[in-house]
């Protein structure tokens, strides 16, 4: 029987035949391997790109900080010519009250810095700013030029937060004083609500159909305030509320409704 040589060549090549496509196999897998740590590199930021990203989300917050406020600025593109003018006009009375207010405070300044006159100066602008006091406050009667407002609510549809709105466009427009239905004298304590019935209260006092608005001031800006569009008249006018508004501009309106200051419980006079 002869004998059995093994040759180490074939093990060798079976070997190398085995080992060649594994090779293969590997360096592929390491290829796909190279490239993801090459995009992980580039993918990670460094610190310059930071401070870019930074400075660009900064920048876009901006913007859209900016865009808003302008939003939110009233727009005067859609207004009549008849309404820029009478914003205008409102404006331009502003102005000019505020002019005389500096010339009679320059004025009361150098009286009372005038000597031996300063004295009774003194004591007559006391008495003025008790008089001005007194009229804020809502403790004396009152008399003046300015409009009557009346609005007819067959619907009832007239509510606190809009005859809130009106009574403040009427104190922009220049309004100095202002009474409700002859007895409900309106100041920086007036409040206004809604009662158990559904009905329109101010402090405490039902405020019946129609409503009347007696306002001291400037007739011609206090009746453009409130027919500026947007303001009481075109709120009440429309179909929202389908009211009816009617002013009249009087040389004298009294103003004979006063407020009871009750007395302080805790604070004293120094």
């Amino acid at each position: 029987m002869p004998d059995l040589v093994y040759s180490e060549a074939e093990p060798v090549a079976a070997r190398r035949g085995a080992t060649e496509p594994a090779l293969e196999e590997e360096e592929a897998a390491q290829e796909p391997l190279e490239k993801r740590n090459i995009l992980a590199d580039f993918l990670r930021p460094g610190r310059g790109q930071l401070i870019v990203a930074l400075i660009l989300m900064l920048t876009a917050l901006m913007i859209v900080l900016t865009l808003r406020s302008q939003a939110a600025e009233p727009s005067y593109a859609n207004l009549r010519r008849t309404e820029l003018i009478q914003l205008l006009d409102n404006l331009s009375s502003e102005t000019r009250l505020l002019e005389a207010d500096i010339r009679d405070l320059q004025s009361t300044r150098d009286e009372l810095a005038s000597g031996a006159e300063g004295v009774d100066a003194a004591r007559a602008e006391a008495n003025r700013r008790l008089d001005e006091l007194e009229i804020i406050a809502g403790t004396v009667p009152v008399h003046g030029t300015g409009i009557r407002i009346t609005i007819a609510d067959p619907e009832n549809k007239v509510s606190p937060e809009l005859l809130l709105d009106g009574l403040e466009e009427l104190r922009d427009a220049g309004a100095e004083v202002i009474e409700i239905n002859d007895r409900i004298r309106v100041t920086a304590a007036t409040w206004l609500g809604l009662d158990s019935e559904g009905r329109v209260v101010a402090n405490d006092q039902v405020i019946a159909d129609p409503v009347v608005l007696d306002v001291i001031g400037d007739p011609s800006t206090l009746e453009a305030g409130a027919r500026f569009r947007g303001g009481l008249v075109s709120e009440i006018e429309g179909a929202r509320v389908g009211g009816i508004v009617r002013i009249e501009q009087k040389d004298r309106v009294d103003i004979d409704s006063v407020v009871v200051l009750t007395e302080n419980e805790f604070a004293l006079p120094n």
